[in-house]
């Protein structure tokens, strides 16, 4: 794994466990996990900046190991 990137929560879905980001100069919205967010509580706001490491998943990028 590269460096990490830094974008904002697009959406968060509590109960579903799973969101989307978008990259500082991109447009796409890339999936992620519940389960990819750390530290405490792993949730986050929709409009705050997290960074994270862009990964290529089944099909699809994903972000892993966000931060905020």
């Amino acid at each position: 794994m590269e460096g990490r990137s830094i974008g904002f929560v697009q959406s968060f879905n509590r109960l579903g466990g799973y969101g989307f980001v978008v990259p500082v100069g991109s447009e796409e919205q890339v999936y992620f996990s519940a389960e990819d967010i750390e530290g405490k509580g792993r949730t986050v706001s929709e409009g705050q900046q997290v960074s994270f490491v862009l990964v290529l998943g089944e099909g699809r990028f994903e972000a892993k190991e966000l931060r905020f």
